[in-house]
């Protein structure tokens, strides 16, 4: 069984999208949101601060993903 490795990190809406971008693609993400975990304890954050995590058995393929998604965006 494969690990998790970090993939992506941008804002919560960037994160959130191309999580759903790679469930399309049938590849299972985690997402750890510290601004939530950083507002639910008092504290804040910088942005840019939510990290999409794959496993590294579906890295090659979710990078591919990722590089059209960062094309989309940048339009």
């Amino acid at each position: 069984m494969g690990t998790y490795v970090k993939l992506y990190i941008g804002t919560s809406i960037l994160t959130n999208r191309l999580a759903f971008l790679l469930d399309e693609a049938g590849i299972a993400t985690i997402i750890k949101n510290h601004d939530e975990s950083a507002r639910l304890a008092g504290f804040g954050t910088l942005q840019n601060s939510s990290e999409l995590l794959v496993m590294d058995d579906d890295l090659q393929e979710a990078h591919k993903i990722t590089q059209n998604f960062k094309k989309e965006i940048l339009k």
